[in-house]
């Protein structure tokens, strides 16, 4: 291969291995920081022996991951308040044309999957990607994480089992999550605490993440009244010069709040039956800088 043929097969692929390792982390940098390290790897190969290019780039972002991820778990223990993966702006534009392909990849990239996902090991977190998000065969899997076959089912049957059992059950339809976004939004501006309510489940979480750089609680605040009273109290302090924008973050819509032009928050909600059963917010100051431009 040339220089630019090398490059440009690796661009390529680029959408998927960032995919696979933002899944795999739940950072943008740290992914980004592992497809750099494919990259490098990739150029320095000896790729006459390389026949299909996207497997060998998947098998090497995976392995760079797991050994990220375990350092990752390590710096998360120390992590004050809520942990939430940093917002992922999903397009996945003409890559992924199918439209029950995009629910997959959507809901699997979705703020409660990747919360969830946190409590897998290294290796039934990298299984249960390539399985569930990308439909990679079992065998495939083996080769790529050094395992056997029968390894690797035991590992995705025990990842998936632990993520069905955990996972929140949320409604994906778009329209709704945007429409009840926009809704809640009005309410909690204008201070409508009954507006608000009639749109929370009676067991609805707030989750929020600062990281311990910005206000916001450091503990998961539950029922509606407790959540409405809350998002009421924090409109009415207000952000200085405050503007928002709708956005499509981790699969669905997403509220970026933004005080001039940098990132202040960003709002998402998990809605059932109509209702919003949780809201995430991410006022991590190092989670909102991918979302700057």
């Amino acid at each position: 291969m040339t220089t630019d043929t090398v490059t440009d097969v690796f661009e390529e692929h680029r959408p998927v291995l960032v995919g696979v390792a933002y899944r795999m982390l739940g950072r943008v940098a740290d992914a980004e920081d592992v497809v750099q390290e494919a990259w490098l790897r990739w150029s320095g190969a000896d790729r006459s022996e390389v026949r299909e290019p996207r497997g060998y780039l998947v098998r090497v972002t995976t392995r760079l991951a797991i050994d990220r991820l375990r350092q990752v778990k390590a710096r998360n223990e120390a992590y004050v308040g809520p942990w939430l993966p940093e917002p992922y702006v999903t397009d996945f534009g003409d890559m992924v044309p199918d439209t029950a392909e995009r629910a997959v990849l959507a809901d699997s990239v979705s703020l409660a999957v990747l919360v969830v996902m946190e409590s897998l090991s290294p290796l039934e977190r990298a299984v249960f990607v390539l399985r569930e998000a990308f439909g990679y065969p079992y065998a495939e899997i083996a080769t790529m994480l050094d395992k056997g076959e029968a390894a690797v089912r035991q590992l995705s049957g025990r990842a998936r089992k632990h993520v069905e059992e955990r996972r929140p059950r949320y409604d994906v339809d778009p329209v709704q999550r945007r429409d009840l976004t926009e809704r809640f939004l009005a309410a909690a501006a204008e201070g409508d605490l009954q507006g608000l309510m009639s749109m929370l489940a009676p067991d609805v979480r707030l989750v929020s993440d600062s990281g311990g750089k910005s206000k916001a609680p450091l503990r998961v605040i539950e029922t509606a009244d407790k959540v409405g009273r809350f998002l009421v109290g924090a409109a009415r302090k207000g952000v200085p010069d405050m503007s928002f924008r709708f956005l499509e973050l981790n699969g669905g819509p997403a509220l970026l709040l933004l005080s001039g032009d940098k990132p202040d928050s960003v709002f998402q909600l998990d809605v059932v039956d109509g209702r919003i059963q949780s809201v995430y917010v991410v006022r991590n100051p190092d989670k909102l800088q991918s979302l700057a431009a």
